[in-house]
Parts: structure tokens; sequence; C-alpha cells
């Protein structure tokens, strides 16, 4: 069994920074994760796609963001349990909880955060009678490694960010990019509108509205698509890769059931304090939660692990009174016995 101050629930960029948090209070930290890697959505849906709205940072890729972060909890030593999906969780006599995983894996722990983000993801599937047939043999519901589609002819599939994106993104990487998409109107950003507009003026994307992919071809893997045009009728294009990006279906999954309050497919918080949900020891912090005024911004969840850690703290240690020391003052101290301290400044008198 697994042994722990704070077990947290989900590895994406609030569940990472609360490791730094909870590090700088001396409290070991384990993270579970459903995702084989840590970094959550930033790692697993758009790795490469640049955030604006981190503090410090005008552009940064959210893979990069989720490198760093890594960085930065590094001389926490902090436990993972990647690839399996928190199942159900237990309360002892004691206040302390076991939380298994679908895998058997058993944690223990006083204190719980669920940083889950969203949720699990399920993605929402065009209606293709054989579409699972061709499930990881040419489909993707989403892209991970774009390096996959070298010199490879794709079809994407959809009218919003992701799809003008990832079809900005892999037209120079790819052989060949087609964007199909049922409307002439696109749902996302102006700028990767008429971006993807111009890649198609220079043959770089090939752009097809109005249509919608109806059918997949192939013995043992994909190799073609019906496309069915509104006014052209339909007509079969070659392919090494069909990508329909139609979004993401999050749903709280095992999480719903622990007896967490939920509202609107959020866990309910007292934001007014620590972010703790209805039952003692158990917070939820970042996107999973909900309470008034909530944003659901990174930056917010960053915010909200610093203060829940606080009140983690002392419910770990109730006779003991933590003095906060700021980073610049005190240094970080890891519990692999490293020590980077703050840089000291000269000072020296002012001459009159």
């Amino acid at each position: 069994m697994i042994k722990t101050d704070i077990l947290i629930i989900g590895a994406g960029p609030t569940g990472l920074f609360t490791v730094f948090e909870a590090g700088l209070l001396k409290l070991k930290t384990h993270l579970i994760d459903a995702l084989p890697q840590p970094g959550g959505q930033c790692s697993e849906l758009y790795p490469k796609k640049p955030i604006y709205d981190i503090p410090g940072f005008p552009e940064i890729k959210a893979g990069d963001l989720v490198d760093n972060l890594m960085e930065q909890i590094k001389p926490f030593s902090p436990g993972f349990t990647l690839g399996e999906r928190a199942e159900t969780i237990e309360k002892l006599e004691d206040g302390t909880f076991i939380v298994t995983t679908n895998k058997g894996t058993q944690h223990h722990a006083p204190v719980i955060a669920i940083a889950g983000g969203l949720g699990s993801f399920e993605p929402k599937k065009p209606l293709i009678d054989n579409i699972t047939d061709y499930e990881d043999k040419g489909v993707a519901y989403m892209i991970k490694d774009p390096e996959v589609y070298r010199d490879k002819k794709v079809i994407i599939a959809g009218g919003g960010d992701s799809a003008l994106d990832w079809s900005i993104f892999l037209a120079d990487v790819a052989s060949e990019v087609t964007l199909v998409h049922r409307r002439n109107e696109f749902r996302g950003a102006l700028d990767s509108v008429e971006k993807v507009g111009e890649l198609a003026k220079l043959g770089k994307v090939n752009l097809v509205t109005q249509a919608e992919v109806v059918g997949l071809l192939g013995e043992d893997e994909l190799n073609s698509v019906v496309i069915r045009h509104k006014e052209e009728g339909e007509f079969i294009r070659d392919t090494d890769y069909f990508i329909p990006l139609f979004g993401l279906s999050p749903k709280l999954g095992p999480i719903a059931n622990w007896g967490v309050e939920i509202e609107k497919n959020a866990i309910k918080v007292d934001n007014s304090y620590d972010y703790s949900t209805n039952i003692p020891g158990i917070y939820a912090i970042g996107d999973v939660n909900t309470y008034k005024g909530k944003l659901k911004l990174i930056l917010s969840g960053f915010h909200e692990a610093a203060i829940m850690c606080q009140s983690a703290y002392q419910r770990i240690f109730p006779d003991k009174r933590y003095v906060m020391k700021y980073t610049t003052v005190g240094g970080i101290q890891g519990f692999d016995g490293s020590r980077k301290e703050a840089k000291k400044e000269v000072i020296r008198a002012i001459e009159v």
C-alpha cells in the first residue's frame, strides 16, 4: 500500500503545482492519473498549442508548461500511479482514506485533493456505422504525437479550434491535409480561420466545406473515406488517417460516486476558506470544482492549490503552527535532501 500525506487525484497542471505547494510545507504527495503520463489535457489533447494566460509567460506551449512544472516539483520527489483510474474510496475510523484504483493499487492518506480537471473524457464520435472497426487502425479522436502523421495523408473533420489548429500544424508535417466541415462557417478563432483559408489558397490544405465523412473503407486498416458533399454528392478520397475532432464529453467518472456534493457535473466546494468538499479531508481544486464566481483557468487552479495545502497542513498537524516564508527568503528544501538557497543580495550603506 502506498502511503503519503496528500493523495492528489489528477496529474494535470493544478495537480502538479499542488506538489510544489505541499513540498514547501514539507508534506509528501502522490498522484494518481488515468493517463499514462503527467500533464492532463495539456499533454494528452493539445501539447503543441500555445497558452497565453500563464503569468510570466507571454506565450508557452501546453507541453512546455508541463515540462516546467515537472522540473519545478523535482526537489520534492512525488510518487506517481499512472495509467490507473481512482475507482473507490474508503474512509477509516481515524478519518484517513484508502483510495483503490481500477487495477487494485491501494493508497492511504489523511488528505485527498481531487484535481481531475473536467474529469475523464469521451470523444464525440461521428455517426459512421463501422468507425469502431478502424479505431487505432487509421481512426484517431485526438492527436498525441504529430510525428505519427509525417509524410502521410490525413483527413480531419470538424469546424472548431482543434480541427483548425491541427490542420494548420499538420500542413507542414503531413504529405496531404484535408479539412472537411459540414458548413461554410467555422466556430474557431478568426485568425485560425483566416490561416486555413490562406493555406487552402496555397494548396497546403484541401478545404472541403458543406460536406461530411459518411463512410470508411479498407480491409485491415483504413485506406479511404466516403465524403458526401451537399451539391456534388458522394465521392471517395484516399487517406492514411481520419481524425474527427468534434470535441470531448467530460465525465466525473467514479468520483461522482464518492459522496461529494455534485453541482452541474462539478464538485461543489467552500471557496470562502479552503476549497473543501462536504466530506472533511477531501478537497477539490482546479476545473473539477465549482463555486460562485468560479473561473476555469489554470492560474485559478494554482491559487486554489496554494490555499488548499495550507488547510491540509493544519488538518494533518493540528497542534503545529506553520509560519509562511517566501521562497525568496527561505529557498526550497526537497525531500531528497537537496536545498536550493534563495539568492542573497549584497546590501551597502548609502554614503552621504
